[in-house]
């Protein structure tokens, strides 16, 4: 059995000198929000033999605060931004050698779940599931790779982004919903800002890459940020979810809208003046070893809580519409019983990260035979702990 004191120890260790371990803290941060956020406003009500998707936010509109705490992709994109600056400032090799290496460790793992999906779509449709509820499965858990392929675009653009200030693509995000919602322009102009809109932390991100923002900065872009959407949402009429809902005319994340961006503005401020604190805190080994261990897994998780999710639905459905699993998301025994199935997903998306995580951390190899198989168990068990440790190094 590893001895997690050692890990800790030996992740402490490894851990370079000069790592700003606030910069893994807010990237956690941004994963559990993610998480967390899909575990609890994604509902899967069985209705007839089928399943068709819902929110809880649909029916109980006073719960959109819940989206604030939980929408955190604009943080994701403000790390994303500063580790891509760092990383291509010092990487010794060319543009292209610099993003394939930044890039092979977000989509190795993306072939798997397309595999896998694959076989269980057709599998559930040769077994008479209907093509609605496959449909709702297959988005669900697909739904992840939206966010992949953009931040992927930004990766590579980085040296260019690099030199763009932010308030350029937020102008854009501006003019497109000034067209959209003012002018009466075709919906599909509001697709721009899926790269606009990503791209003002992104941008923050290079910045910050170059030069850390000073308090008066941070507390502009916290204050600024949160008067600015509060005033979008009260005066403008923007949604107060930070999320979609179905539903709804108007959606602040599909694409994202002005509020989402200075909702964002916001967060990035939050992020920021908590780099101080969060530094103090990961200088104790334990808490430190606790972010890096999520950060070595963070692809895994990302592309499949939303997979262990449906496999505790689907698993659960054979004992019958169990709440807060398969009932309408209408009340607040909804709200308490998805509370208390989150430990139940939490365990399935271990069980994915164990048989996944290898895809993203590029150590896969082909079965073992014979006596090999039985001493290679013995030796993993011994340097499971020891790869952490290992991986840290080379973690961004």
């Amino acid at each position: 059995m590893p001895d997690p004191r050692g890990l800790v120890r030996r992740i402490d260790a490894a851990t370079p000198p000069g790592r700003d371990r606030a910069v893994n803290a807010l990237r956690a941060f941004a994963i559990t929000g993610i998480v967390l956020g899909h575990w609890l406003v994604t509902a899967l009500v069985a209705d007839g033999g089928a399943l068709h998707g819902d929110s809880p936010l649909r029916h109980m509109p006073a719960l959109a605060p819940v989206s604030w705490a939980l929408q955190t992709l604009a943080v994701f994109f403000l790390v994303g931004g500063y580790v891509a600056a760092r990383s291509r400032a010092s990487y010794p090799g060319g543009h292209l050698a610099w993003l394939r290496s930044r890039l092979a460790r977000l989509f190795r793992p993306v072939a798997a779940l397309l595999v896998l999906w694959a076989v269980v779509s057709a599998g559930t449709l040769a077994a008479g599931t209907g093509t609605a509820t496959v449909r709702t499965l297959l988005g669900l858990a697909l739904s992840p790779l939206w966010f992949l392929l953009v931040f992927a675009a930004l990766t590579a653009a980085t040296p260019l982004v690099a030199r763009l200030h932010p308030l350029w693509p937020l102008a854009v995000v501006l003019h497109v919903d000034l067209l959209r919602f003012g002018f009466g322009a075709p919906a599909c102009l509001g697709w721009v800002n899926v790269a606009a809109g990503w791209l003002v932390p992104y941008c923050l991100g290079t910045a910050w890459a170059r030069r850390e923002p000073g308090r008066g900065v941070r507390w502009a872009l916290l204050l600024g940020g949160a008067a600015a959407t509060a005033a979008l949402v009260a005066w403008a009429g923007y949604p107060a979810s930070m999320v979609g809902v179905q539903g709804a005319s108007v959606s602040n994340l599909d694409p994202p809208t002005l509020a989402a961006v200075t909702f964002g503005l916001a967060q990035c401020g939050t992020a920021l003046l908590l780099l101080g604190p969060l530094r103090r805190a990961l200088r104790r080994p334990a808490a430190w070893a606790a972010v890096a261990l999520l950060n070595l897994c963070a692809m895994t998780v990302f592309l499949w809580h939303q997979t262990a999710l449906m496999a505790v639905t689907a698993v659960g459905l054979s004992l019958g519409r169990l709440p807060g699993l398969h009932t309408v998301p209408d009340g607040g025994g909804w709200v308490l019983a998805r509370i208390a199935w989150l430990p139940v997903f939490t365990l399935v998306l271990l069980v994915c990260r164990a048989a996944f995580h290898p895809y993203e951390a590029g150590r896969t190899r082909p079965p073992e035979r014979g006596r090999t198989r039985r001493a290679s168990r013995v030796v993993r068990a011994h340097r499971a702990d020891r790869h952490a440790a290992a991986d840290v190094h080379g973690s961004v």
